[in-house]
């Protein structure tokens, strides 16, 4: 994306499968003031239990010094400009993850966006702004924008947070995941205790737990459907439609 073409900014880190084809694509965004360096424990628990899949790290767009990206603008960040400046950093981050899936061969249901922080707001963001760009967001320590008015169609979201969380309380996130279950969205949400704005181990393990288990609801859907169409229809049913290829 142009954005990550600037030469100040280094090339996004890769880590694909030495001997095979990827079969999924994990996208994993920092937090705001920080570099990838911040994520290394969710990339190593991610590429163990997910040998076949590929890893992109990339780097905020903006640096104010080494080591220092962030997404978009802090200047002057307000209440009042934050959504704005949010939106304007989702298409070129979009784009260049629908770039990447294309370089892999693999779709946005092969797809997981993980963030922390802003990172998490974006990659929460961006999924519903581009409802088929990932089949799962892992939204550690970090909220959408504003509160969600519908909830992404075909993703799943698994939202992770500590119960002492001094910049996103964790009662935000509470009433965030009400609201998408209102809405007829697909999310689980797991709070730590005696945890704060951190990427824990606790919740990188768990985020790996709910890739590994939860069957997005879906897939439930679409096998309840299809097997109501075949016995209205005295057909027998066939198996059930797997999960995503995350699992």
């Amino acid at each position: 994306m142009s954005e990550y073409k600037d030469t100040s900014i280094p090339e996004p880190l890769v880590f694909a499968p030495a001997h095979q084809a990827a079969q999924q694509l994990f996208v994993l965004l920092h937090d705001n003031a920080a570099d990838p360096a911040q994520l290394e424990v969710l990339k190593k628990n991610l590429m163990k239990a997910f040998p076949q899949a590929v890893l992109v790290l990339p780097y905020g767009p903006l640096r104010s010094e080494e080591a220092v990206h962030h997404w978009f603008d802090q200047t002057e960040l307000s209440e009042y400009n934050y959504i704005g400046r949010v939106e304007r950093a989702l298409p070129d981050l979009i784009r260049y993850v629908q770039e990447v899936q294309a370089h892999f061969e693999l779709t946005g249901e092969a797809t997981a966006l993980a963030g922390f922080g802003q990172g998490a707001t974006i990659a929460l963001e961006a999924s519903l702004a581009q409802p088929d760009l990932a089949g799962r967001v892992l939204a550690f320590s970090g909220c959408y924008a504003r509160m969600p008015t519908e909830a992404p169609p075909a993703t799943t979201l698994h939202l992770l947070h500590g119960e002492n969380d001094p910049i996103v309380p964790s009662s935000v996130m509470q009433s965030v995941h009400n609201q998408l279950a209102g809405l007829g969205g697909d999310s689980t949400l797991d709070i730590a205790s005696s945890v704060g704005h951190e990427l824990h181990e606790a919740l990188v393990k768990q985020a790996v737990y709910r890739l590994q288990t939860c069957v997005p609801l879906r897939s439930w859907k679409d096998a309840l459907n299809e097997l109501q169409s075949r016995m209205a229809s005295d057909q027998p049913a066939s198996s059930v439609p797997p999960g995503t290829t995350l699992h």
